[in-house]
């Protein structure tokens, strides 16, 4: 039998006061490291995931370590399941294909994902313990808004785009798509839905979805698709959410310019709708073609008067079309020009071939001269982007790349 062993005072307390801290001090949860091998699969199998794309030599990125461990353990707390929220982070310098495949083009950048999905909208707000933790709690809640009798839709916002579908039923694979879909582009859209008894009515033929655009006078659009088909259903949405051209503020510049596109802009009073619909008419009839190349936006003409004397313009100018390069601003002319076929496709590819550019330094290229024409060399020099200014901070980010000239 072996002797029985008995502790000093001293090394009693200091044994009771380990195991009381043991007991007591809140284990802090691992960020999940993606690597190759893994991010497929935790990404995929998270509800909504946010990922930390950082270098450990980015200043940004070491102060952000901290407050987005901290914002791990709130959220951890308020929905324990493994799957329901996962704060995870790559280090770009050791992964360097992850950060490509992400065209990750900054430290930190963080990202965004449902179910593996990346959103286009990574988060760009206060790097805060309670900010990030608010962002998530926003992510997780229902972004479907239930109608409980037909007569609310009078009373809808029709400034907005409003997505209502109808169905029998919510426990229903086709409420199921409906609900991924809308947890993606609520920001985009209303999304709102009705079922049993009080969505009969507009379920004559079954489960639909209903697009209803801003205004009063454009008439609803109703989705012809398998509403099980997630992908059908997502790109009809999508298409009817997110408008070829898009209105440009202080709130979505940062994320716009980061697009890397050059802007195609039209600056107009916000009461002038008339301009607004005839620009958004010829760009779908002359520029689909383009929309992988340039980004088509519109501007309130009062909010945006520092670009337009950039190009020596004022808000009495204005319907005003212009080309934003990242470098450079080009004025289109004269708007009504744009009702001319093939005029507004002729100014963006003259961006592209660099035409624009050769002519505001040297003057106008041989071919556009009369035979016999004596060419002459005209210094200019293009007003500078007003829309860079716009692009990420770096009093804020680690830029990685700096843009092209055009």
């Amino acid at each position: 039998m072996n002797p029985a062993v008995f502790l000093s005072l001293p090394d009693l307390r200091c044994s009771l006061l380990l195991l009381v801290t043991w007991v007591f001090t809140p284990v802090t949860p691992e960020i999940t490291s993606l690597d190759t091998e893994n991010i497929d699969d935790i990404l995929n199998n998270a509800d909504v995931a946010l990922v930390n794309f950082y270098a450990d030599w980015c200043r940004f990125s070491q102060m952000l370590h901290p407050i987005f461990e901290e914002a791990s353990n709130v959220i951890k707390e308020e929905y324990p399941n493994e799957n329901q929220v996962v704060f995870a982070r790559v280090d770009c310098d050791q992964h360097s294909d992850i950060a490509q495949r992400y065209r990750i083009s900054k430290y930190p950048t963080l990202k965004l994902f449902r179910n593996g999905m990346m959103m286009k909208r990574e988060y760009r707000g206060q790097r805060s313990v309670k900010a990030l933790a608010d962002y998530i709690r926003q992510q997780k809640s229902d972004p479907i808004q239930e109608l409980h009798d037909l007569a609310e839709i009078t009373t809808l916002d029709r400034s907005k785009r409003n997505i209502i579908g109808y169905f029998e039923q919510k426990d229903s694979e086709n409420y199921r798509v409906f609900e991924r879909v809308a947890k993606i582009l609520h920001d985009d859209c209303t999304f709102l839905s009705a079922f049993g008894a009080v969505s009969k009515p507009e379920r004559y033929s079954g489960d639909n979805i209903v697009y209803k655009p801003p205004g009063h006078s454009a008439p609803d659009m109703v989705y012809l698709g398998y509403m099980t088909n997630f992908d059908g259903t997502f790109n009809w949405i999508q298409d009817k959410c997110v408008p070829l051209v898009r209105e440009i503020t202080f709130e979505n510049g940062e994320e716009l310019t980061e697009e890397g596109l050059p802007f195609l802009i039209l600056f107009h009073m916000k009461e002038d709708t008339e301009s607004l619909e005839i620009f958004q008419n010829e760009v779908a009839r002359q520029l689909i073609s383009e929309k992988g190349t340039i980004n088509f936006l519109h501007a309130d003409c009062d909010k945006f008067r520092h670009p337009l004397l950039h190009i020596q313009k004022t808000p009495a100018d204005c319907p005003v079309i212009a080309i934003d390069s990242f470098r450079h601003m080009y004025v289109f002319g004269d708007f009504r020009d744009v009702l001319i076929p093939g005029k507004l496709k002729q100014f963006v590819f003259d961006l592209h071939s660099g035409k624009l550019h050769r002519e505001f330094h040297h003057g106008p290229d041989p071919t556009d001269t009369a035979p016999g024409q004596e060419v002459q060399d005209v210094a200019s020099s293009p007003p500078e982007s007003s829309f860079q200014k716009l692009a990420p901070s770096e009093y804020r980010y680690t830029l990685l790349r700096d843009r092209d000239e055009l």
